[in-house]
């Protein structure tokens, strides 16, 4: 009967050694916070992984996430500073950085979180854009629109424990009723600067063109030149050369009487033909023996 009793006792401490050492200890994971409140307060916040303790029945546990995460807001539109209207899709990464001000101020519920981040987005889109012209928007969609609406987003959010970590326009686009508009004058824009260029690019080419046509000019110019010069220096030169081949009176009667030769064969080209020559001259006198 004692054997039993002390049995039954040992199991029952057994059993509460168990539950108490249950509800004493608790893991903490990778990417969270364990907040440990006593009496509904919080009296600590675990951050590193591993198996942790407190007190059964006196503490408990409150786990939160703290890995970064996505929300897509829903398009908005807001209104430029040259009073156009555009379309803003935007999507943003946050993640707890205080998960005390996150339990407290929104009892770390995500969807809480999420509709302060969407206002404070929206703000700071609105701000951001609304000192802008359209323009000025398209130029500065990516890095500078980014850092500007996070920043600015992120102004309000500390309050809550939560930090943005980028807010991201993943779509600006403009209302059906004047995209249209809006893409024909960026065309027409386009086109202008095109047609700059071309204007600059073909006037650059005609004044290539004119300076190589003056060096064309100039060197022609100067060959003509050179051989005009080389021209006259031959004729000279010939005029000398022939001028002392016919120095002499016997030479000079040779030379004539080839030139009567010369003539008389072209004379004679091109058909029959007849030559009348004067009995007297030295051509006759040769042709007929005459002395």
């Amino acid at each position: 009967m004692k054997k039993t009793i002390f049995g039954t006792l040992l199991a029952i401490i057994l059993v509460a050694g168990c539950i108490i050492l249950g509800n004493s200890l608790y893991t903490v994971h990778q990417k969270e916070f364990v907040a440990v409140r006593q009496f509904g307060k919080i009296v600590k916040v675990e951050t590193e992984p591993g198996l942790k303790m407190i007190t059964p029945f006196v503490q408990t546990t409150q786990r939160i996430n703290a890995a970064t995460k996505l929300y897509d807001i829903p398009s908005s539109d807001v209104i430029t500073r040259d009073k156009k209207s555009m379309i803003t899709d935007t999507y943003v990464l946050w993640r707890v950085t205080d998960p005390v001000k996150y339990i407290q101020s929104l009892n770390a519920i995500d969807t809480r979180a999420q509709e302060r981040i969407e206002a404070a987005v929206y703000n700071a889109t609105k701000t951001a854009i609304s000192s802008m012209t359209q323009d000025e928007v398209i130029e500065s969609r990516g890095e500078v629109l980014t850092k500007l609406i996070t920043e600015d987003a992120n102004s309000d959010m500390g309050g809550y424990g939560v930090e943005i970590v980028t807010a991201e326009i993943k779509a600006l686009d403009l209302p059906d009723d004047n995209r249209t508009a809006v893409y024909e004058r960026m065309t027409s824009e386009r086109n202008n600067i095109a047609a700059s260029y071309t204007a600059e690019g073909n006037a650059e080419a005609q004044k290539i063109k004119n300076e190589t046509d003056k060096k064309v000019a100039i060197l022609k110019a100067d060959a003509e030149k050179t051989a005009a010069t080389l021209e006259g220096e031959g004729e000279a030169e010939y005029m000398n050369i022939h001028s002392a081949a016919y120095n002499t009176e016997e030479k000079a009667e040779f030379y004539n009487f080839v030139r009567s030769l010369e003539a008389m064969e072209k004379s004679l080209n091109g058909g029959e033909k007849t030559i009348i020559l004067d009995k007297n001259s030295e051509l006759a006198r040769l042709l007929y023996g005459v002395n």
